[in-house]
């Protein structure tokens, strides 16, 4: 039996934000040690009594599925109107617009705009647009200080729907992805923009963001690319090792979970789910089924089992050693989820109900469900220093959760 214990992502080296009292900023994807779980503790959940108070609420133009971002006081989200992308700072406690910065990008949208999260490192902020540019801005002020175009600059393959992936901050490094020739991955200063290395190879790009690891001791970047996944060596760009995962339409979107030397990974359009191994001979296939097609939203690793949004609209708690479903329960179609205290919240992606439920291997425990925006809803909900944040299409807001 495979044992998963022990989550693998390397952290240390990557911006990361103080705890405070509550918990913490949520500076990047996937949280501030980007694996989707929030340190807060003492959360209210007793929903039934008291209900989360909505603290505001604000306006979107994007029709999209940015997801936010929360460091130095305020929420960043991307926005987009006619043919600009809007970078927002909205005040994290009233909501009130701080600073925004336009460019032009997507004039059409493809199912929506902007897909990426913003990250803070430092003092900067750095972000990702339909059409492949990145820019890295004064937080505080939202000036520019560089820009990279990935298609120009690096011949990158433009996904079918954007380009979605965040940016990796590794130490001195910005990890992107533009997918061009031997371009897979590229690696520039955050300061800067300069450009470190280029490399990965040449697979196209997925939409997921990568994640640094350490497997059988060698530091690299595990990248879910548009046809496979991949272990890029961080100092270099040299590419250490390729296991094929061909997709419908390449959306290969969930970040891949590292746990040791075994990293699971799912997609969906029928495709399924893996845990590949990575051995000192090469990669090992451990098992494969179809327990778990995740269209997009990443899972979440907790207390030695795998959480899931799953098609056609399943939370999945999954043996991750093994592939077989603990327990799944229906209504949450292609939302995300975060887990926070013992629980998970997650949405229905299709209504907008924000539900709690026990993060517990012992069956589907629903503990209190809201609906503070309604309509569809796919951006996972993140928390920051004991507050909830969740967008739909048109529209941000935040709750208090203590």
């Amino acid at each position: 039996m495979i044992r998963l214990i022990g989550l693998a992502i390397v952290v240390s080296s990557l911006c990361l934000s103080v705890t405070g009292a509550l918990g913490a900023d949520w500076p990047q994807w996937r949280g501030p040690n980007v694996d989707g779980i929030a340190p807060d503790t003492g959360i209210n959940k007793d929903w039934k009594a008291r209900p989360p108070q909505k603290l505001w609420q604000v306006p979107l133009t994007d029709d999209s599925y940015s997801g936010p971002s929360v460091a130095d006081g305020k929420v960043f989200v991307l926005d987009h109107q006619g043919d600009q992308d809007i970078v927002r700072a909205l005040d994290f406690a009233t909501g009130d617009e701080v600073w925004r910065f336009t460019y032009q990008d997507l004039a059409k949208p493809n199912h929506g705009t902007t897909r990426s999260t913003p990250v803070f490192c430092e003092g900067k902020l750095y972000t990702v647009s339909h059409l492949g540019k990145v820019h890295c801005l004064d937080a505080a002020t939202g000036e520019k200080i560089w820009l990279r175009d990935m298609r120009a600059e690096f011949g990158g393959q433009k996904p079918t729907w954007g380009y979605a992936m965040s940016v990796l901050i590794d130490g001195a490094k910005a990890i992107i992805c533009p997918g061009g020739n031997n371009a897979s991955v590229v690696a520039v200063n955050k300061d800067t923009g300069e450009t470190i290395w280029a490399g990965g190879g040449s697979d196209i790009p997925g939409y997921a963001t990568p994640v640094k690891a350490t497997i059988q001791g060698q530091d690299q970047y595990v990248v879910f690319a548009g046809k496979s996944l991949i272990g890029v060596q961080v100092d270099t760009g040299q590419r250490l090792w390729r296991f094929p995962w061909e997709t419908k339409y390449d959306v290969n979107a969930a970040s891949p979970i590292v746990v040791g030397t075994h990293i699971f990974i799912t997609s969906g359009y029928g495709h399924g789910c893996a845990v590949v191994a990575i051995e000192p001979q090469g990669v090992e296939l451990k098992w494969q089924n179809k327990e778990v097609q995740a269209h997009f939203n990443s899972p979440v690793y907790y207390n030695g089992v795998m959480f899931c949004n799953s098609d056609p609209g399943y939370l999945v708690c999954l043996n991750a050693g093994k592939g077989g479903t603990v327990w799944r329960q229906q209504g949450f179609q292609k939302g995300g989820l975060v887990v926070v205290d013992g629980v998970i919240i997650a949405l229905d992606g299709k209504g907008g109900d924000v539900i709690m439920v026990n993060a517990t291997p012992d069956g589907y425990q629903e503990l209190g469900r809201i609906r503070p925006l309604g309509g569809q809803s796919w951006t996972p909900p993140i928390i920051a220093d004991g507050k909830l944040i969740v967008r739909n299409k048109s529209a941000i807001a935040c709750l208090d959760l203590m």
